[in-house]
């Protein structure tokens, strides 16, 4: 019997390809935009692999309209928080994820640009000049700040923090300081770094660059506390998950001048700003504030990646084999 497999978006084509050359059967949502959950939960019935992206709660109620035939959900994403893994591991199905070096490589990447491009506010002189406001240089026009010889604070000294820190204490002379559940050596070895608390960190760091995964421990890490502790020449730099950040807190933190802004690619209220619209009214239009649509890790390189070890974590489930990014459970007999 022929596995079948269901997108709930198309994603780029390498990934499809290799899962319709190895004679599975592919359903793909035709739409172009998110699934409506009518929809989604009306198309997984009886299919036994799920292709998810983040941005689909997988749940409960869409494993049981899935029904038994249900073995395998592939996320298109190296997070998996929309995936209810108790759920999950209760009926005994394979959950992998997307973790591609390239996923690594490009969102450190992006952090970076983020960086730049406060730092030189590179966003509002380009409003500036297209706007036809720019009449002639200017000796305190839009006076941004210096990266070399700065901090940067990462909390999360994973592999996406650890590719920030070496291009920017190898290329800028940037010092590192980190914060973690616990201390890493081998980190701190390899890019000169320093190990602070969380409340160190937030005192002395230039840049504050969140690394983190969404668990109950890093929900609202970022609160009216942690702006209180930052320096007001200070930037908060996002690329991990948007409910890491108190939205409110942080246009909180905005307005009072508490901090000096923040370069965010992920959103708490996703695909809304904030959980409030006042609040994501202002940060649509603060200019100390750059705002990227979940993006960071949107490169041709990298998406097609990604899509390839999806399809590598699919296939070696149907032919019996541990997926190479599993996440919970083990293949099942009869695939």
């Amino acid at each position: 019997m022929t596995t079948s497999v269901f997108l709930t978006r198309e994603i780029p084509d390498e990934g499809i390809k290799m899962l319709k050359r190895a004679g599975l059967k592919v359903e793909i949502y035709e739409g172009d935009k998110l699934i409506p959950r009518r929809e989604l939960l009306r198309r997984v019935k009886g299919k036994d692999i799920i292709l998810s992206m983040l941005t689909e709660k997988i749940d409960k109620q869409v494993m049981n309209a899935a029904g038994p035939s249900l073995k395998m959900i592939a996320n298109y994403a190296v997070g998996f928080d929309n995936i209810d893994l108790k759920e999950a591991a209760k009926r005994n199905l394979v959950v992998t994820n997307a973790a591609h070096p390239n996923v690594s490589e490009t969102v450190a990447e992006h952090a970076i640009a983020l960086i730049f491009a406060l730092a030189h506010r590179i966003v509002e002189a380009d409003h500036y000049t297209r706007n036809g406001k720019y009449k002639g240089w200017e000796p305190q026009l839009l006076l941004g700040t210096d990266i070399v010889g700065k901090t940067l604070g990462l909390i999360g000294a994973g592999r996406i923090g650890g590719l920030v820190a070496q291009r920017l204490s190898e290329g800028f002379g940037v010092k590192i300081i980190y914060t973690d559940v616990k201390r890493n050596t081998a980190f701190e070895k390899t890019h000169r770094a320093t190990f602070k608390t969380q409340t160190q960190l937030l005192r002395e760091a230039d840049f504050v660059s969140l690394h983190v995964p969404l668990l109950p421990s890093t929900h609202h890490l970022i609160n009216d506390r942690a702006f209180s502790l930052m320096k007001q020449t200070a930037f908060l730099l996002n690329t991990s998950r948007g409910p890491v950040v108190d939205s409110a807190a942080l246009v909180r933190a905005l307005k009072k001048g508490k901090i000096a802004g923040a370069g965010i690619d992920v959103f708490e209220g996703e695909p809304q700003f904030a959980r409030r619209k006042t609040d994501a009214d202002y940060l649509q239009h603060a200019w100390n504030v750059i705002l990227t649509p979940h993006t960071a890790s949107a490169t041709v390189e990298t998406r097609q990646a990604m899509g390839r070890t999806a399809a590598e974590n699919i296939l070696a489930f149907v032919r019996g084999k541990k997926p190479p990014n599993q996440i919970i459970s083990k293949p099942l007999s009869g695939t």
